[in-house]
């Protein structure tokens, strides 16, 4: 009797044990939104849309990429913050809105520290300077042209505040040049405009820009990491063409809203890491220039602290200003 009694109370603590891990924070039943702050055509949206095939395929059920674009990201931003923590909802979180709209727009509606559980970082990449066909060959000639021409040569931007914007004005004020910033909301249009002939140049993520430079539609002149990325090992760095230490990348990466459960959160980053490690999503990211992803849910919440802190000095010292 008394070791029946024993056995009952052993089974009852296992199951107790159990329990947290089936029922405490249950995965979501149905579909998954991961929300993209920018138009179809632009990175986060190609990046996003390579991790959630897979995810659809790891966890048997729908994956969706959903569009909010707006504000340089910043509108996907403050919509998955008031959304429920419950795993149905993530934001493909980018420099923008996680790294440099504190510091151009302090008015924000939602905290990055408070309002966000990181999740992990999917990819760094390099922003390739890329021109219309026919216009300069190299850094030095776009400098020529901007000197001969004040506030007339003209850059596209996939928005004020964007990472291709603060690309732009790191190179005026190391170039010691003027030169006229077109926005747009989104890499996409801004790409549709140079292959036009619309604008001259742009500062834009590789991710967007390669499949365009690969058919030959639009050049690239330089990239902006301090070493070449593995997808365009011929084109230079913009170190490499007079610009010692020139280093303005785009990120992104996966958070939820600021109350998710460490448990959900915890495997999704497991997953997507695995995700990461598959050798044909490796081809692709590499591809796009995207690398450095992967790693802890930690590692992740401290790069967005030290993007944040670096490019704040930026903001201060070139006095940037967007409008709000």
């Amino acid at each position: 009797m008394q070791r029946r009694s024993i056995l009952k109370a052993g089974a009852a603590s296992a199951a107790a044990l159990a329990a947290p891990r089936v029922f405490a924070q249950p995965w979501p039943s149905g579909p998954i939104r991961i929300v993209v702050g920018f138009p179809p055509g632009g990175g986060t949206d190609a990046l996003a849309r390579v991790v959630a095939v897979k995810l659809t395929q790891m966890w048997s059920q729908q994956v969706i990429v959903e569009t909010k674009a707006g504000v340089a990201g910043v509108l996907a931003a403050d919509y998955v913050a008031q959304q429920p923590s419950d795993g149905t909802t993530l934001l493909m979180a980018h420099i923008n809105s996680h790294a440099l709209a504190p510091s151009l727009q302090p008015k924000m509606n939602y905290s990055v520290e408070r309002d966000f559980v990181p999740i992990v970082l999917v990819g760094v990449t390099p922003n390739l300077l890329i021109a219309h066909p026919g216009a300069a060959k190299t850094v030095q000639e776009i400098v020529a042209q901007c000197k001969a021409a004040p506030g007339r040569v003209s850059f596209g931007s996939a928005g004020q505040g964007s990472a291709q914007h603060l690309a732009l004005e790191m190179f005026k004020l190391r170039a010691k040049v003027d030169a006229l910033h077109v926005p747009y909301k989104g890499s996409g249009p801004a790409l549709t405009d140079l292959m036009g002939g619309q604008i001259q140049y742009c500062f834009e993520t590789m991710t967007s820009a390669t499949p365009h430079v690969k058919s030959g539609k639009v050049t690239a002149i330089a990239q902006t990491r301090t070493k070449r990325a593995k997808g365009h090992p011929n084109v230079p760095t913009m170190e490499e063409q007079g610009f010692a230490g020139f280093e303005a990348t785009t990120w992104y990466g996966l958070v939820g809203p600021g109350k998710l459960p460490s448990a959900i959160a915890q495997k999704m980053n497991e997953d997507v890491n695995q995700v990461l490690a598959m050798p044909d999503v490796q081809e692709k990211l590499e591809t796009y220039g995207a690398e450095d992803g992967g790693g802890t849910r930690e590692k992740f919440a401290a790069f967005i602290r030290s993007e944040t802190a670096k490019w704040a000095k930026v903001v201060k010292d070139g006095n940037i200003k967007v409008e709000s």
